[in-house]
């Protein structure tokens, strides 16, 4: 083969050229960008968000203006695609319209775009895969293309599991709660299925290319790989939590969006220049093609959530996702129909066939089209009209920058003020605003924010959760109650409702009541910690040890599932799990109360606070006493003085002494330990003030005494701590 030839062959293996093909293309640059997103995104979410708001003007926006100029620019792909251009959207339109009016259906039109999302990407990367494959002179048999189309459905699969695995973290997102169980065993099944019909599909290619010529198909699946394979992985080996979002947007949209860019502009070229006939025309414009673009991508999602929240006073974030849904949605619809290396125009333009391109342009497209062509014509009043949108959008977008940018300073007051100023209409900006308010003394400025937040979305409980704890602070339970009950007539089913109903019915006495409503709350959402942890503290107020332990438990049992940064303070948990063995014990379930004692000693031990460890030693240690197993009891009593000792803390270390003298005294031990333990109990409360020990303990001391005698005990007085340190020691 000479240079020329080579040099040949290699250049109709790339679109624009090796390297960005490989980086963006092909997703090289896939490992750094991700890497860079998950170390910098949790320390600087703020600034990374206000980062991928301005890029999506730039990159995603115009990904999706990409898909509309493709299907409807040429006259003949519009009546070729007519279903998709114009039925199909029809229905998204309206489907768009009925969404604003009722809000229940925006959960379910995320959930589709959080789902569908990473398999538009997905059937993306096996379609350029193919297209550089064939570039390279491949012909995939059946077998070798099932493996390989096999191998990407497997990996978006794996990723499906576990964004539906378990109850959602996100309001937005309707998971289908696969267990957590059943779905670990599926996924690595899957991944196992990944392995060997990714060596099996790329081997039996190399065998027909040679591996050179598939470095950009390499390239391609090392990057599905990287966005969906690993991340799963991960979560399934390593325990991280990754949200369901995180598929959707973010880095992995960006990097699809260009990669998007990236092929279409390329057939655009293709497309214009084998459409001109005129040589003056040959010219492919690529500024005035991204030009159109962007000014398109700013009209399909910026205009209409500000009509909405100014025209009809709707909540512009609730609008704002219900665009950015929807027209994800009907992306991706029309994506999959224009789309295909077996269409014979688009093979001729991708892989530089021979196959006819038809030059016939259908007539067809009615009024539309008419229009489209005079509004892109010659004419002076349609190049005045084009250049006045043109300004307008680019304001239009401007402003939004600048409002999402101001919007998100939630400790700026004056930022939140004239982002409002904007638009006012936006409960999460109204909510924020209001917390600000009330930060800086602003009671009135505060519950007029939260008022305009409800009002905006009836739906979105922050703002009614924060105006109702305000009004709790200010002892209006009264309003507080009223509020509730008229929210509960937009929201009949919200559980948080009836929590918050149930603590105001507390307040005024009402406990059956109360109990009722967090009933209510599990009954809507057994997920509801609030309630479980609520009706447990109830319980175990009235003596109804049982049903406060099955509650307990059952707040903690949803706490172990939440991500780390929505579970509450160990403390609180671990002071839960110790009312929850309290109550076993009380409930007699000695077995149980031991298991529970014995776990919070070991989460106090793990968060390093030997203060609740000690306590959880302690009361574990009277019931292994009270059920005959001393030896364990002793050992318990033991570590539980120790820890006092490090602590300091003499209140805690007073009791416990007095509790294990007793022990030691009722136990058959020596009586000398137990007058020693009862000894150091009594000098520590006589040397703290706040310190009262119960009220036998004198008595308890004094008949010990009268046992040993007068002369024995005056000895042990004398010189405490040998034997105290004998009792910290001793064994059976």
């Amino acid at each position: 083969m000479t240079k020329a030839t080579r040099n040949s062959n290699e250049q109709a293996l790339w679109i624009y050229g090796p390297w960005l093909d490989l980086i963006v293309g092909c997703g090289a640059w896939s490992a750094p960008l991700l890497l860079v997103s998950f170390l910098l995104l949790s320390s600087s979410a703020r600034l990374w968000a206000v980062v991928f708001y301005v890029l999506a003007l730039f990159f995603n926006y115009p990904h999706y203006m990409a898909t509309i100029y493709r299907a409807y620019h040429r006259a003949e792909d519009f009546e070729k695609y007519r279903v998709f251009t114009v039925h199909i959207t029809a229905l998204v339109i309206l489907t768009l319209v009925l969404s604003h009016f009722w809000m229940g259906l925006l959960p379910w039109i995320f959930t589709i775009y959080l789902t569908w999302s990473p398999w538009h990407y997905s059937g993306q990367n096996y379609g350029l895969f193919m297209m550089f494959a064939r570039r390279a002179g491949a012909e995939p048999s059946p077998n070798t293309r099932r493996a390989l189309y096999g191998a990407f459905i497997v990996s978006y699969l794996v990723l499906f599991l576990g964004m539906h695995t378990g109850p959602s973290t996100d309001a937005l997102f309707l998971s289908l709660g696969i267990p957590a169980v059943v779905s670990r065993v599926e996924q690595i099944i899957l991944l196992v299925a990944f392995v060997i019909l990714s060596i099996y599909g790329v081997t039996r290619l190399a065998q027909r290319t040679g591996w050179r010529k598939l470095v950009p198909s390499v390239t391609l699946f090392s990057s599905q790989f990287l966005w969906f394979v690993l991340p799963s992985a991960l979560v399934i080996f390593r325990k991280l939590e990754i949200p369901q979002n995180r598929y959707s947007t973010g880095v992995l949209a960006l990097m699809h969006s260009a990669q998007y860019l990236w092929i279409t502009s390329y057939y655009a070229r293709r497309e214009s220049a084998s459409e001109s006939t005129d040589k003056a025309q040959r010219s492919w414009r690529p500024l005035a093609y991204f030009g159109v673009l962007v000014l398109g991508g700013i009209a399909l999602f910026i205009p209409g959530p500000w009509l909405a929240s100014r025209a009809f006073h709707h909540d512009f974030t609730a609008s704002f996702l219900i665009f950015t849904a929807l027209i994800n949605i009907h992306h991706f619809i029309l994506d999959g129909a224009i789309w295909k290396l077996r269409d014979g125009r688009i093979a001729s333009l991708l892989l530089n066939s021979r196959e006819r391109i038809s030059d016939a342009a259908s007539q067809a497209g009615g009024q539309f089209i008419t229009a489209c062509r005079w509004l892109v014509g010659p004419t002076a009043a349609a190049r005045f009209l084009r250049v006045i949108a043109a300004l307008l959008l680019l304001v239009w977008g401007t402003v939004d920058q600048v409002r999402y940018y101001l919007a998100l300073h939630s400790e700026n007051l004056t930022d939140l003020r004239r982002a409002a100023s904007l638009d006012s209409f936006d409960s999460p900006l109204q909510t924020r605003l209001g917390v600000k308010e009330l930060e800086d003394g602003e009671q009135r400025a505060a519950e007029s924010a939260f008022r305009r937040a409800m009002q905006v979305n009836p739906s979105d409980p922050l703002p009614r959760q924060e105006l109702v704890k305000y009004m709790l602070a200010q002892k209006r339970y009264d309003e507080a109650l009223s509020l509730i009950e008229v929210s509960l007539r937009y929201t009949p089913k919200d559980a948080n409702l009836f929590v918050d109903h149930g603590l105001l019915e507390l307040q005024f006495g009402n406990s059956e009541r109360a109990i009722q409503d967090w009933n209510r709350a599990l009954d809507l959402n057994p997920h509801q910690s609030l309630a479980a942890l609520y009706l447990g503290q109830e319980f175990d107020k009235q003596n109804k040890p049982q049903q406060a332990a099955a509650h307990y438990e059952s707040f903690l049992r949803v706490m172990a599932h939440q991500p780390p940064q929505n579970r509450p303070a160990p403390d609180l948990v671990i002071g839960i799990v110790l009312r929850m063995a309290d109550c076993q014990a009380r409930s007699s379930q000695p077995e149980v109360a031991v298991k529970s004692f014995d776990m919070a000693a070991k989460l106090a031990g793990q968060t390093g606070n030997p203060k609740l460890e000690s306590l959880a030693d302690v009361n574990e240690a009277q019931l292994q006493s009270a059920n005959g197993k001393l030896d364990e009891a002793l050992q318990l009593y033991q570590r539980a003085l120790q820890l006092d000792d490090k602590v300091g803390d003499n209140s805690a270390a007073a009791l416990d002494w007095f509790s294990y003298g007793q022990f030691l005294e009722k136990s058959g031990f020596p009586q000398r330990l137990a007058y020693a333990c009862m000894t150091k109990s009594d000098s520590l409360a006589h040397s703290e003030q706040n310190i009262s020990l119960p009220q036998t303990a004198t008595a308890s001391q004094k008949e010990i005494e009268q046992r040993l005698g007068a002369k024995e005990a005056r000895e042990i007085r004398d010189n405490l701590e040998p034997v105290l340190y004998e009792a910290l020691t001793y064994r059976r």
